[in-house]
């Protein structure tokens, strides 16, 4: 199975390497606003396709997250990606985000239908005059501006709400009908999961590239309890990895490197070409699978 690769933007990745984006969170304080940024230096060598920056539910990061993609356009030469919802909030605000967002020069959008303000596992309820679903925000960003691209979500492990696949394979659907061109998984360590995704996916003639979402576990308790509200399933494996490593950050992090970079190995083996990375705005982990991959800063490929 082989994932269609859109090309790097600066056009120097060799082609038999797969192609990379990462996810940044906006930062809450100024301490984690120089972490974002050492992140980001040590990363942005790596030539990734995109990257993007979240958007809290309810668009509680709004300021926060355009203020980080206005900076990353301004101070880098990265393209930026901006997630947005449509959770309570009127389609005029959404839509004056985006235009925002095409007015600074971004052109590419995550959309989501974004998690009720209590939290994954709350109930959606869409705001009265907001959108219904992210397959109508989707329609409405190509629709006002057609330069846009569209990027959307897709589970392997089917959406916590769906109630089955072929009605979580049905959104999908009714997004790439939207303008959807690419779609981001949620996490999973199982990659047979995202094969079996995949074939459903292919089977309902859905031909979009379907990057699987990587995350590499920085601190398993913290990924486990994440994972459960969003559905995502834990290995037994995995948590035997991490055993007995609660109080030994330092050997989780190598466990966790060999862990993450096996996965995106064999995924490549398989032919996946595209990874994206839920980078949790810390960079050395990411740099190291990167590596494993054969993917190196520029500046190092140039002078070699």
């Amino acid at each position: 199975m082989t994932e269609n690769t859109p090309s790097a933007p600066n056009g120097h990745r060799p082609h038999d390497l797969p192609a990379i984006s990462f996810e940044f969170f906006p930062p809450k304080t100024e301490e984690m606003e120089r972490s974002l940024w050492e992140t980001i230096k040590r990363l942005a060598p790596l030539a990734p396709n995109f990257v993007s920056v979240t958007y809290g539910a309810g668009g509680s990061t709004r300021e926060r997250t355009h203020s980080t993609i206005a900076r990353i356009l301004s101070e880098t030469s990265l393209t930026p990606a901006a997630h947005l919802t449509c959770v309570d909030a009127p389609r005029a605000n959404v839509d004056d985000v985006v235009a925002q967002y095409h007015a600074a020069g971004v052109r590419h959008i995550v959309a989501l239908r974004g998690d009720p303000a209590s939290g994954i596992g709350g109930v959606y309820t869409p705001h009265p005059e907001g959108y219904s679903s992210s397959a109508d925000l989707v329609a409405s960003i190509k629709r006002r501006h057609s330069d846009i691209e569209v990027t959307v979500s897709a589970y392997p492990e089917r959406h916590p709400e769906s109630t089955d696949f072929d009605a979580d394979i049905d959104m999908l659907k009714a997004k790439v009908d939207a303008g959807a061109t690419r779609a981001i998984t949620q996490f999973f360590f199982d990659n047979d999961l995202y094969f079996r995704y995949l074939d459903r996916v292919r089977a309902r003639g859905i031909e979009i590239p379907i990057v699987p979402g990587i995350l590499p576990v920085q601190n398993f308790k913290q990924a486990a309890n994440f994972a459960k509200r969003a559905g995502a399933s834990m290995p037994d494996w995995l948590a035997q990895k991490f055993e007995g490593l609660d109080d030994d950050p330092e050997t989780r992090k190598l466990v966790a490197a060999a862990v993450a970079a096996g996965q995106v190995q064999k995924l490549a083996k398989h032919g996946v070409e595209t990874f994206h990375f839920y980078t949790m705005n810390r960079a050395d982990l990411v740099f190291a699978i990167s590596h494993l991959l054969g993917i190196r800063p520029q500046a190092a490929q140039k002078a070699a």
